[in-house]
């Protein structure tokens, strides 16, 4: 597949539409700076009925751009927590949206104190090719829940979905509230520089460095939700095939292509071969066969998949075994690119599989010989937007929870953090910046503006200059203790 599925001339027009669509929005926003309860609601439920309208178009989209991509797989983690979400939001924003009491301290009386969340105004939405439709209409729900307009700038590698998205919101937004931008890389380059209220961005670290650093010229506030080595570590008491059960959906599902799926196994160096083995009979189980199975699905792009397979070369190249988790024809299997679930142990670190993040189905497994071991290898890395741990013993699982650092964290599970509407969703450090699920989600494309309001009768005034009268003095002699 081509770098840009688009030519000059289209992307020309969409950089055009992108300058006259913001300041569409801006004069809408001005005319409506804080739509009501009721507006916002109704909102959020066109969104909801144009997506189910759309569930089926969608999915074909998804498989067409992907070249096979499992109807499941689409609507479990693509459409199902868009829908939930939503629901989340119209059960939630009218609480979120009240006036926050604050305390007014005995100095200020008489006095009220509180805080106005107000829409920001336009936010614009940079999403990836991986989950399109999760990771465009999720920040539009809590934008739309925040009584702000948006603008959505679509992966270049999905141009059919894009294109059945556009469709969607046409059908109930006019694009002076919401509006869908496509077109290659000049454009997301262009659309990133934009004055926005907010910015938030979805995708790889390395590109992240570039959205904030266009951001900032406009000192554009935003929310980074990238990536990194996510480690799923298995304790040396836990049942292998029950650790494995817990962490191999998140890492197949889509194919690997998932932001939060464990990226590499820590375990107990003697349990390896064990781990190896069931990793590969679960896989089975679950997908007997890839090759003309729907149930699994291809990895996006050409570019893509020969990234993972030059990765796997290297990691061979130097020392790792390679254990493929399918029994099916390999050739037949990458004339679809599809890579199967690939096992990688006797891994190093000059591998490049142990210094990206692998966005596909293979596996590398870290041997440890103590829990501490794990605990420093994992805190002396680059803080991952993900850590999974697989133990029951519940000592262990608190330690885990205070002494190591992530965006989130899922025990004895993989990747289901995502979908908890009332929990905030993001990174820390090199995995990102900011939230935008649920109440916190709300809260970042707000701003929450305080209010100290008097009435008639003011005590300010008592303080006035000159200075030294006795009100000064008892002032000081009881609030500064």
């Amino acid at each position: 597949m081509a770098d840009n599925l688009y030519t000059p001339e289209q992307d020309q027009q969409q950089i055009q539409d992108i300058d006259n669509l913001l300041a569409a929005q801006r004069v809408a926003f001005n005319q409506d700076r804080f739509p009501s309860y009721e507006s916002r609601v109704a909102d959020l439920k066109q969104l909801k009925s144009a997506i189910l309208k759309f569930k089926q178009p969608l999915i074909e989209a998804l498989s067409q751009d992907f070249g096979c991509r499992s109807e499941d797989d689409s609507t479990i983690a693509d459409i199902l927590p868009t829908v939930m979400g939503i629901n989340y939001a119209i059960k939630k924003v009218k609480k979120w949206m009240k006036p926050s009491k604050r305390h007014v301290g005995p100095m200020f009386q008489p006095a009220k104190a509180y805080v106005v969340y107000q829409p920001l105004g336009v936010v614009g939405v940079i999403t990836p090719w991986n989950y399109p439709i999760f990771l465009a209409l999720g920040p539009l729900t809590t934008a739309l829940a925040a009584g702000n307009r948006t603008m959505i700038k679509m992966s270049e590698f999905t141009p059919h979905t894009n294109k059945v998205l556009r469709e969607l919101l046409a059908s109930v937004f006019e694009q002076e509230k919401v509006a869908l931008i496509d077109g290659g890389p000049t454009v997301a380059a262009h659309f990133s520089k934009q004055a926005f209220d907010h910015l938030l961005f979805t995708g790889s670290t390395r590109v992240g460095k570039m959205v904030m650093a266009a951001a900032s010229e406009h000192l554009t506030p935003v929310t980074l939700e990238l990536g990194g080595k996510s480690p799923t570590v298995i304790d040396d008491e836990i049942e292998i095939n029950d650790a494995v059960s817990r962490f191999i959906l998140g890492k197949t599902l889509n194919a690997g292509q998932t932001c939060v799926a464990p990226d590499y196994i820590m375990c107990p160096k003697a349990r390896i071969n064990e781990l190896v083995q069931a990793c590969a009979e679960q896989f089975k189980k679950m997908y007997p066969s890839i090759a003309d199975n729907k149930d699994y699905g291809s990895i996006i792009n050409d570019a893509q998949f020969e990234r993972l397979q030059t990765w796997l070369a290297d990691a061979k190249d130097k020392g790792a075994t390679i254990v493929s988790a399918t029994n099916d024809n390999i050739d037949k299997c990458l004339a679809q690119r599809k890579l199967p679930l690939t096992i990688v142990s006797d891994v190093n670190e000059d591998m490049t599989i142990m210094q990206e993040e692998i966005f596909g189905p293979i596996l590398p497994i870290v041997g440890y010989d103590s829990i501490d071991d794990a605990i420093t290898y994992i805190n002396e890395r680059p803080r991952p937007l993900a850590l999974y741990l697989c133990s029951h013993n519940k000592a262990l699982q608190k330690r885990f929870v205070e002494h190591t650092h992530a965006g989130g964290m899922c025990i004895n599970e993989a990747t289901l953090q995502v979908g908890q509407d009332d929990m905030p969703f993001g990174g820390v450090g090199a995995s990102g910046m900011g939230h935008y699920h649920g109440h916190e989600g709300f809260l970042t494309l707000s701003k929450a503006k305080s209010v100290l309001e008097k009435g008639k009768f003011s005590s300010s005034s008592m303080a006035f200059p000159p200075y030294g009268k006795l009100v000064h003095k008892l002032i000081y002699t009881f609030f500064m203790r």
